[in-house]
């Protein structure tokens, strides 16, 4: 439903005959928060949502999620904004909504279990800065990771939302993993620990219709506590899908503002208000207020991001996602990365791959983190796996999962795989079975330590605690310790308007303008010369300004000698230099590698992505295989080893560097 449409239909006057209904559905708006992560990359900025945010304030919703998941990293990574700065300016906007978070469990909002302490200042810094519902899930269902985060919410009088991430091992829900049984205990568990709502949190949008129904009415049955059904559009289910749970009696749905809903986001508001339109679910929604919010979003806030939109998609569903079951936002991840590595060819492979590493890893629900933990996993095996070995580049993820750091799987990690990934761990080769946080140690000490004389408060102190690198970064553009690159700097409509006349001359042939120049007079300088390029040939006027050149010796060419390398290290490459990519690409360095010294063996990267850390110094010793840089590729550390045994002779690159596939990293004579 477009602006013009739902402009027609508010000509019409639906309250003179509206009762109010007997049992209305609850909405939560997610427009501001998994909209625009699903559709953009996350890449709405805070100034964009001012506009609309009184007029949201206006609807009724339940609550607007509108922090959390990825926010959080790609607001200081690629915006250059203070997560917790958005909570308090949008907080002066919408003063009667609720605001709710994506809570990702002892994860936070990063891609790893942290340490209790550091969890605890989190949440409460959450719900001090103004969170109120606390929406919290494991990618692997294992509640044990609530069990330091949930006391902290429910102290400070805040709304604890338990979720259960929806997978499926069966087209439908069944089976002997994800079965209605499955799903029914884990509702249970979440109301033993004081849980005020509970959201089937499904993400890749699998969930059926009638598994909707029956779910909900099992639900409702076996709990007492409201159920929130939250499903993305990606596979064309979930407006289907909403209906049949509201008839089963489901409490609460998710949607979005029709501009930021439908393909991998979530169903439109709209059209669910009028299917309800005088029913005893009805929303009470004035469909006159969404239209003009609809209004602003479509002519002033999406321009600036529609180079970030992809429009090259005919449908707007995938129905893949039924096979492969893979969130749409990390889809798009995998593809970049496999463009990155001229690999886009081998996606079929990595399509066919996914469902087995999945299956190794002891059949994961796929969603932040395990989802990045899967297919980057997977993309690996397709690259550098052969026919003598599998998993051959194993991330350090993977390694984390199979020692027990991130919880328990549904099923066991296969014993092989387990064995190699944790061959040299070096937490040690025997997985835990505790709750992961108990063998991690304190963090908020050394975090403050390292940021002191940087970081101005708690706030500042926990970006750096969750993102070092990229929140130390971060934290220098804030207090002006280095220059803001311009990639991150905010668009205008003014930008977008340059931008699209600049496209346009391209299209035209126009974008380098001819300029006429008129030619001097020829004179008898003037000198012809026969130049013959390939097998065709050309004659040539060439005059000296001025006059005659005067010829004073001649010589005999020497023979071309093919250029001799340099010593010198390259520049470092520069995060600052790198240009973030639309739909979350890693950083791309500016600068290439011409002049590097061709002496020892090189280090190279495998793939694009950052350094996170070069663990050995300059003339430091090392032994074959003994990891030497630490990469990061879409969120997910890849240890790279020593190729061979020897001393390091130059290192090119530091923490922070952007690096491209090939780049040589370091050497070893």
């Amino acid at each position: 439903m477009n602006v013009h449409d739902q402009v027609t239909m508010c000509k019409m006057d639906y309250s003179a005959t509206r009762p109010k209904a007997e049992n209305p559905i609850k909405i939560m708006d997610l427009t501001l928060r998994d909209g625009h992560q699903s559709l953009f990359a996350t890449r709405g900025r805070t100034e964009d949502m001012i506009p609309v945010a009184e007029m949201m304030d206006d609807i009724g919703f339940w609550a607007v999620e509108m922090w959390g998941g990825a926010t959080f990293d790609t607001m200081h990574r690629f915006l250059n904004e203070d997560p917790w700065e958005r909570i308090r300016t949008l907080k002066r906007y919408l003063k009667k909504t609720p605001f709710s978070m994506l809570l990702r469990g002892q994860n936070l909002v990063g891609y790893r279990n942290y340490a209790d302490d550091l969890a605890k200042i989190f949440v409460e810094r959450a719900a001090v800065n103004g969170i109120d519902v606390f929406r919290t899930f494991d990618a692997l269902n294992d509640y044990r990771n609530f069990e330091t985060v949930v006391p902290v919410i429910k102290a400070n009088g805040k709304h604890f939302q338990g979720c259960i991430c929806y997978t499926l091992t069966e087209p439908r829900m069944g089976g002997d993993v994800y079965s209605l049984d499955y799903f029914v205990q884990k509702a249970k568990d979440l109301e033993q620990m004081g849980a005020d709502t509970i959201c089937i949190k499904d993400m890749a949008g699998l969930i059926a219709p009638y598994d909707a129904y029956n779910l909900i009415k099992s639900l409702k049955q076996a709990v007492s506590i409201p159920i929130h059904l939250h499903t993305h559009f990606t596979s064309g289910m979930a407006s289907m899908s909403h209906l049949k749970a509201i008839e089963a009696g489901v409490d609460i749905v998710d949607t979005c503002m029709s501009p930021y809903a439908f393909r991998t986001s979530h169903p439109a508001i709209e059209p669910l208000v009028m299917a309800l339109l005088g029913t005893n679910r009805d929303t009470g929604f004035d469909i006159k207020k969404l239209a003009r919010i609809n209004e602003v979003l479509e002519s002033e806030i999406l321009p600036k991001y529609k180079h970030l939109l992809d429009d090259s998609k005919v449908s707007i569903i995938d129905i893949n996602v039924l096979l492969h079951q893979t969130p749409g936002g990390m889809l798009s991840n995998l593809v970049n990365q496999l463009k990155e590595m001229d690999a886009l060819h081998r996606i079929d492979e990595v399509y066919a791959t996914l469902p087995k590493v999945r299956k190794d890893l002891g059949q994961i629900p796929l969603v932040t983190p395990t989802s990045q933990i899967v297919g980057i996993q997977t993309v690996n095996n397709v690259l550098f796996d052969d026919d003598k070995e599998t998993y051959k580049m194993i991330t350090a993820q993977v390694r984390d999962l199979c020692y027990g750091l991130y919880g328990k799987t549904a099923v066991p990690i296969d014993a092989e795989l387990q064995k190699k990934a944790l061959k040299g761990y070096p937490r040690g080769e025997t997985p835990i079975s505790c709750r992961p946080a108990q063998v991690l140690q304190p963090e908020m000490d050394k975090a403050k330590a390292d940021v002191q004389g940087l970081a101005v408060d708690i706030d500042d102190i926990l970006v750096y605690a969750l993102y070092p690198t990229t929140g130390k970064r971060f934290l220098q553009w804030k207090y002006g310790k280095e220059p803001v690159p311009d990639d991150v700097k905010p668009k205008t409509l003014e930008d977008v308007k340059k931008r699209d006349d600049l496209v346009k001359k391209a299209v035209q042939g126009k974008l380098i303008e001819k300029t006429e120049k008129k030619a001097p007079e020829k004179t008898e300088h003037l000198r012809k010369f026969s130049v013959f390029v390939d097998n065709e040939y050309f004659e040539v006027g060439v005059e000296e300004i001025g006059g005659a050149p005067v010829v004073r010796y001649a010589q005999p060419m020497m023979p071309a000698q093919a250029p001799q390398p340099v010593a010198p290290a390259p520049k470092p490459l520069g995060v600052a230099a790198a240009k973030a990519e639309p739909e979350k690409k890693e950083p791309q360095p500016a600068t290439s590698q011409i002049g590097i010294s061709t002496l020892g063996t090189p280090l190279t990267a495998p793939m694009p992505g950052m350094i996170i850390k070069v663990l050995k110094n300059k003339g430091d010793k090392v032994q074959a295989g003994e990891t030497l840089v630490v990469l990061e590729a879409m969120k997910m550390e890849n240890t790279l080893p020593a190729p061979v045994g020897g001393t390091i002779s130059e290192i090119f690159v530091k923490s922070g560097d952007a690096v491209l596939k090939g780049h040589v990293l370091c050497r070893i004579t």
